[in-house]
């Protein structure tokens, strides 16, 4: 069976998935049989591999490599499963460098710049995504009916044009402080949270455009700034506040603590003075501790 083969047959079994997930599946597929295509599955090897990611490392950025990377691993891995072929050439060894995990976090006054900056009809974008933490297809297709406006909580159950939420892990409740309540509350349309021009609601897409032609103004933000970097705000104003791995993965709705500390695990404090003072509290609580003098 060539490559070329038996990804017809793995994208027929993946076409289940969700819609997104399938369209960025079929793009890097698109990749692996220019490359592939013509070559029996049994015939690719580990340096194959780490040639292609080679190419594709003086075209594309790290990030997408290693996304392309990951592709491959799993379209061979499914082959292997499948009895095609007894052995994934695709592994650790032959990964490129993985991306550099270190999201820019804007500050307060940056946040409230943007805020300031967007037409008030997509005002609210910014609230629920640098204090509540959601993702913009979450904030198309959030209506009044998900405010929780006297609980002061925002439900998340659905996406723009009904599509499913990312993960499992993403539908839940996020407790929010009763002046956000207010603010959402005077910014709101009749029926939807982000009720656009027209009042009527908007997608995803709407709330892009809006936002690159919104975010040059504010000074300081790296270019292509997204509205999902206001995610990493909100993560770091948690961690900001003392909550542990498990708080914030809970209000950051991650399918697991590892994603959390894979994303942010670099905001979490951790000098010599906490440790010194941690094991010296330890130490204190010894029954008659007595200070002595070092030795000489």
């Amino acid at each position: 069976m060539t490559v070329g083969e038996w990804l017809t047959k793995w994208e027929a079994g993946y076409a289940g998935n969700k819609p997104g997930t399938v369209k960025s599946a079929a793009v890097h597929v698109k990749l692996i049989r220019a490359k592939f295509s013509g070559r029996q599955v049994r015939t690719v090897r580990p340096s194959d591999v780490k040639e292609w990611m080679a190419e594709l490392s003086e075209k594309y950025a790290r990030s997408y490599v290693y996304a392309i990377h990951r592709r491959l691993h799993q379209v061979f891995e499914d082959a292997v499963h499948d009895g095609v072929l007894a052995r994934n050439p695709v592994s650790r060894r032959t990964s490129p460098p993985a991306p550099a995990q270190r999201p820019y976090v804007a500050t307060t006054a940056q946040v409230w710049a943007l805020y300031d900056a967007l037409p008030a009809e997509y005002r609210s974008m910014v609230l629920l995504g640098a204090f509540a933490g959601l993702r913009a297809g979450e904030m198309s297709a959030l209506t009044r009916d998900d405010v929780d406006w006297d609980g002061h909580a925002i439900t998340v159950s659905a996406q723009h044009a009904d599509e499913d939420l990312k993960s499992d892990a993403s539908a839940g409740t996020i407790p929010i402080p009763s002046e956000l309540t207010a603010m959402l509350q005077a910014d709101a349309g009749k029926r939807m949270i982000v009720p656009g021009v027209f009042g009527r609601g908007v997608t995803a897409w709407q709330l892009n455009r809006v936002w690159s032609d919104t975010r040059g103004s504010v000074k300081g933000l790296p270019e292509g700034f997204r509205i999902h970097d206001l995610r990493h705000y909100f993560a770091s104003l948690l961690i900001a506040a003392g909550l542990d791995i498990k708080v914030v993965q809970t209000r950051m709705r991650h399918a697991s603590p590892v994603v959390t500390l894979r994303t942010y695990g670099h905001l979490w404090p951790d000098t010599d003075d906490t440790s010194r003072a941690a094991v010296a509290d330890a130490i204190a609580q010894r029954p008659d501790m007595r200070i002595t003098r070092p030795l000489e």
